[in-house]
């Protein structure tokens, strides 16, 4: 693979598709459907995923491609591969409330090596550059270049005063109680893998998730945030989130700055 020609094509279809998803957000009214498993889809999730899995297949041809809205994608098999999620946080998207973003990853085996998480309505945007390290970039955003990027790095962390993130719309008990083991200092909420991109830039320390995700949820996210030095863990045992799982379904994960000291769950 090549990283220079991955970063720009994916930074490049990830704003393309927010684009597209910003038509339809601003539109008086959009249809929603129910998938199979109860979850909601739009016409926006289809727009753009129709439009970044023809982009990668064309630039990248030999690379299997997983993506949420492709269910035959999801018989793939392999540990090498681009997933994309079009639009995480429809239910963000469905009630305007603008948490929702695009993300696009390569994951090497098993590992999420390189990704872009972009927040249309929010003007933010976190990739990872061809060398893994991973930045924010400032809009105005340009199709055909990059602008200013800010290097990421998480924080050093005190753990007497933790910042924890976590979900907007999954939010639980299980949840509050694995948090309530820390110290915190706040709490922030946040849609889609927002979350992961707010560790990454040190606006916060920790986000647990107790609850069901997919790959294609978390993979972008888990790159960005292991490019600014953080890492994403298996909330059961503790040892590294991998990818390539059966059925593309995640077990619970905890992503944090390395300097907090976990809690068992």
């Amino acid at each position: 693979m090549n990283y220079d020609d991955l970063v720009v094509a994916m930074r490049r279809l990830a704003l393309e598709a927010g684009q597209k998803i910003m038509e339809i957000y601003e539109a008086d009214d959009f249809d929603v459907k129910v998938k199979s498993d109860d979850s909601p889809v739009t016409e926006a999730d289809e727009a753009a995923d129709a439009l970044i899995s023809a982009g990668l297949r064309a630039a990248f041809p030999d690379i299997m491609l997983v993506t949420e809205e492709q269910a035959d994608s999801h018989k793939s098999k392999g540990d090498t591969f681009l997933i994309v999620d079009p639009l995480d946080g429809t239910k963000e998207f469905i009630n305007r409330r603008g948490d929702f973003t695009v993300n696009i990853a390569f994951v090497e085996a098993g590992v999420p090596t390189r990704g872009v998480v972009y927040a249309p309505a929010r003007d933010r945007m976190f990739y990872t550059l061809a060398d893994g390290s991973s930045v924010e970039e400032q809009g105005p955003f340009g199709l055909e270049a990059a602008g200013t990027t800010t290097q990421l790095r998480v924080a050093a962390s005190d753990n007497d005063a933790l910042m924890v993130v976590a979900s907007k719309s999954h939010r639980d008990q299980a949840t509050d109680d694995y948090i309530n083991k820390y110290s915190v200092k706040d709490m922030k909420s946040a849609g889609s893998s927002l979350k992961f991109c707010l560790v990454a830039t040190g606006e916060a320390d920790l986000y647990p998730r107790v609850g069901r995700t997919m790959e294609w949820d978390t993979a972008a996210g888990h790159a960005v945030l292991s490019g600014a030095g953080g890492a994403v863990v298996r909330y059961d045992d503790h040892s590294p989130l991998r990818y390539g799982k059966e059925g593309y379904a995640n077990p619970f994960f905890i992503a944090y700055a390395p300097g907090v000291e976990l809690k068992e769950a």
